[in-house]
């Protein structure tokens, strides 16, 4: 039998139509146990772990069959109870295959204690982005004469005042008094000299 005849003869076409059916068999199947291997459709969604301590998390993803891994500890954030979830990866509500490893960061114990920055007889301007790079917040802000105007005179923490070196806790209010740039040279040397001028005493004299 000739190429040509074969090609056009029944036999042939049954053949291709047999490996066609092979081929289409196949794919399907393949296409199944790529759904089984890879859990299409059969996803979690992601619980909200916010404020959880860490044992809580543990329970409430074995029970939806997933995984935790945790990153760190966080600066303390007082909105948060101590060592609880603040952050996680993925986030609430994230569809993930059964086995997903879900990342947290919980929250310290407390805030740390920095130590208070050198800030007398520099700027407001200057002070203020120091003392938030610490973690500090800016308290109340008051004026007092003084040739300087929006210097930095005094830094106090509930009342008493601060030197450079003592330590205070993270976001804590630091409050500042700066120069009001009111005062003449003059005044402030007559101020510095009677703050420095000594203090007579009166001496009673005996009665006779």
């Amino acid at each position: 039998m000739s190429l040509r005849k074969y090609l056009t003869s029944r036999v042939f076409l049954a053949q291709v139509l047999i490996a066609i059916a092979i081929i289409v068999a196949l794919g399907y199947l393949f296409m199944h146990w790529l759904t089984f291997t890879t859990d299409h459709g059969n996803e979690i969604e992601v619980p909200n772990l916010s404020k959880l301590t860490e044992e809580q998390v543990e329970e409430k993803l074995d029970e939806l069959d997933l995984d935790y891994v945790l990153l760190d500890s966080v600066d303390y954030r007082s909105n948060f109870p101590q060592y609880s979830v603040v952050e996680q990866d993925p986030t609430p509500g994230t569809k993930v295959k059964v086995g997903r490893k879900i990342y947290i960061k919980i929250n310290t114990s407390g805030f740390s204690s920095v130590r208070i920055p050198e800030l007398v007889n520099k700027t407001y301007r200057e002070a203020v982005p120091t003392l938030k790079a610490l973690g500090l917040e800016e308290g109340a802000v008051t004026y007092v004469p003084n040739l300087g105007k929006d210097m930095v005179l005094e830094m106090r923490f509930k009342g008493r005042n601060l030197k450079a070196g003592d330590r205070v806790l993270k976001s804590s209010k630091i409050d500042l008094v700066l120069g009001d740039g009111k005062m003449s040279y003059e005044e402030e040397e007559n101020a510095a000299d009677t703050l420095a001028a000594p203090i007579e005493e009166e001496i009673p004299v005996d009665e006779q």
